[in-house]
């Protein structure tokens, strides 16, 4: 009979673990094991899978818990452009946790202890904003890894391991963050192609807003230049093999690009859809009126 060591079980529990995108859980002498979850928006996005996302600006995981069972296959929880702090994005976290949609947070910069306190909470991956070179996508990259390959201060106990329940996850948690990287000026579409070559960058995420801003178009991140530009330098990034992605306001330009190759599309926001349906109910009622 074989003899079963620590090393036996915690190798099973890897094995269970690869044949599965949910996390294994073992009673073991009344604590509960698991083993790290897989994060299937990156394994979507790295094999080709279109990926539908949602972004999210409310502050709130009330808002954030209605859409978190709509189904997207992905969710941005935005710090940059919304007034979100750390302990707000937790409770978003916890209000998709129950759901198949992956939630990737956006940090206000790359700052590596916010990095640190996001990924610590149990971010499965993060959206760097303003990447202007290779310089800074490596930097990005470092903030997400433990040493010796990063700058991620070690925690022992916190939300991202289940509270140091999770057996594998120092093994496996630099597989299963996903680390995008945001492209948003002329400077930046230049040297898209080394910011891409980064090793540990997963994908690149274009700007449209902030590009057009860059080509003197502030406030038309619709127009055909932009696009122009933005559509040379994602097929300069999928040529290399890695996948692209972007936010658009319309279902239509979401499938277009989609259709197109671009991997991983946001098609809308939590807050404009409030803004735009309160907009649109109103109006409906007015004009109804005699």
């Amino acid at each position: 009979m074989q003899s079963w060591t620590s090393g036996n079980f915690f190798c099973l529990l890897n094995q269970l673990a690869a044949s599965s995108d949910e996390p294994v859980r073992i009673n073991s002498r009344n604590r509960t094991l698991a083993t790290l979850k897989t994060n299937s928006f990156k394994r979507a996005i790295l094999s080709g899978k279109p990926q539908i996302g949602l972004w999210i600006s409310l502050c709130s995981n009330y808002a954030a818990e209605a859409v978190a069972s709509a189904g997207y296959d992905w969710a941005l929880l935005d710090m940059e452009h919304s007034p979100s702090e750390v302990q707000t994005i937790l409770a978003q976290l916890q209000a998709f946790a129950a759901h198949s949609t992956t939630p990737i947070v956006r940090p206000m910069w790359n700052d590596m202890v916010v990095v640190k306190r996001l990924l610590d909470i149990g971010s499965p991956g993060l959206l760097f904003p303003m990447v202007q070179s290779a310089e800074e996508a490596r930097a990005a990259v470092a903030a997400t890894r433990y040493p010796p390959g990063g700058i991620r201060g070690v925690g022992m106990t916190h939300r991202g391991n289940n509270f140091g329940r999770t057996t594998d996850y120092f093994d496996r948690v630099q597989e299963e963050t996903c680390v995008l990287v945001q492209v948003e000026t002329r400077e930046a579409l230049a040297d898209v192609e080394a910011i891409a070559g980064v090793d540990g960058v997963d994908g690149v995420f274009f700007g449209p807003s902030d590009i057009a801003a860059d080509l003197g178009k502030l406030g038309q991140p619709n127009d055909a230049e932009v696009w122009d530009v933005i559509g040379q330098a994602a097929d300069k990034v999928r040529a290399m093999g890695k996948p692209v992605g972007t936010l658009v306001g319309t279902a239509e330009k979401a499938v277009t690009l989609l259709n197109e190759g671009f991997a991983f599309v946001a098609c809308g926001s939590d807050l404009g859809l409030l803004a735009r349906g309160a907009d649109a109910l109103l109006a409906q009622v007015r004009q109804g009126l005699k």
